[in-house]
C-alpha cells in the first residue's frame, strides 16, 4: 500500500528536531532507521502529518562509559552495538542481545532508540534494557529528563514519551563479570521472538520477557524466587505470572507460557542464579 501524504523535514541537530516537532504538533513524527515506522505508514496504521528525520544526526550515535553506567546514544546502530569492545566488557549481554536483532541489513540500518521509543513488546532490545534496570534520556522543550525502564513502557506500542520529546540516550549499568543469558526462541533466525527472555545475574537478578504481553514484562515473581533460593526450575515456574500473553498465527497463551517457563530456566542456569 501507499502511505497518505506528509511533508517532510530533515534535521541538522537534536535541538533543530525538538524545535520542528515543536512547531508540527501532535501528529508528526520522529524518522531514525525506519523499519518500525515505514511498515505501518505504508498499511496507514501510523498516518503522520510530517516525518522528521534525525536519521543522519551524528552527535547522538555514541557508546561511552559513563562511571557507573554506560551511555548510549539513541541513534546508534544495532550493529555498533554488536561489535562494541566496552559493551563486550562492560555489558555483553546488551551486545549479545543486539546480533539477534534480524539480520546484518536491519542491524546496520536500525537504531537502538527507535526500537526502545517503538516499544514494541515482541522486541529484543526493550526487555533486555528492562532486565538489565536501564533509562532513558528525553530531551524536549521544556528540557531534559530521566525515564527508568520499568516507568518508560506504558503499553502497546506506547511510551512514557511525551509528542515533542525525542529520546536522546539509552543507559545501562554496567555489570563486568556478571552472568547473563539471553534466549530467544522463533521460526527462523531473523524473524521476531515468538517468546524471547533476557537475563542478568550480579549478585541481584534482573528478568525481563519478549512478546508475553502488551509491553516487556519484567519477571518479577522469578526475580523473587531466585532471592528466596528457588532453584532454576521452580523458578522458572513463575516465569508467566507478571504475564499476559495472547494468541496469534505463531503460538498460543498456553504454548507460549511453556515457552517462558522453558527459556527463563535455561537463563537462570547459564546466567548463574
Amino acid at each position: 500500500m501507499i502511505p497518505a501524504p506528509f511533508d517532510y523535514k530533515r534535521a541538522s541537530s537534536a535541538e533543530e528536531a525538538i524545535s520542528l516537532i515543536a512547531e508540527a504538533g501532535d501528529e508528526a513524527k520522529f524518522l531514525a532507521g525506519g523499519h518500525s515506522l515505514l511498515p505501518l505508514m505504508r498499511l496507514r496504521l501510523a498516518q503522520p502529518s510530517m516525518l522528521i528525520d534525525v536519521g543522519r544526526l551524528t552527535d547522538l550515535s555514541y557508546i561511552r562509559d559513563g562511571g557507573d553506567h554506560i551511555a548510549i546514544g539513541a541513534l546508534t546502530r544495532h550493529r555498533d552495538l554488536e561489535i562494541s569492545d566496552l559493551l563486550k566488557e562492560q555489558v555483553p549481554l546488551l551486545a549479545h542481545a543486539a546480533s539477534h536483532v534480524g539480520d546484518p541489513q536491519v542491524r546496520h540500518r536500525g537504531t537502538l532508540g527507535g526500537s526502545i521509543a517503538h516499544s514494541d513488546p515482541a522486541s529484543d532490545l526493550p526487555a533486555t534494557v528492562l532486565a538489565l534496570g536501564g533509562s532513558m534520556v528525553a530531551r524536549g522543550p521544556g528540557g531534559e529528563r530521566v525515564i527508568a525502564a520499568g516507568d518508560f513502557f506504558t503499553g502497546f506500542l506506547e511510551s512514557a514519551l511525551a509528542p515533542d520529546e525525542l529520546l536522546t540516550e539509552v543507559r545501562v549499568p554496567k555489570v563486568p563479570g556478571a552472568g547473563w543469558s539471553f534466549q530467544k526462541f522463533n521460526r527462523r533466525a531473523q524473524d521476531w521472538a515468538i517468546v524471547g527472555v533476557a537475563a542478568v545475574h550480579n549478585g541481584s537478578t534482573g528478568v525481563a520477557l519478549v512478546n508475553m504481553g502488551s509491553t516487556p514484562v519484567f519477571a518479577k515473581a522469578v526475580v523473587d524466587a531466585v532471592a528466596g533460593g528457588a532453584s532454576a526450575a521452580d523458578a522458572a515456574q513463575k516465569a508467566a505470572d507478571d504475564a499476559e500473553p495472547s494468541a496469534d498465527l505463531n503460538a498460543s497463551v498456553e504454548y507460549r507460557v511453556h515457552l517462558a517457563k522453558v527459556l527463563v530456566r535455561r537463563a537462570l542456569e547459564e546466567a548463574g542464579a
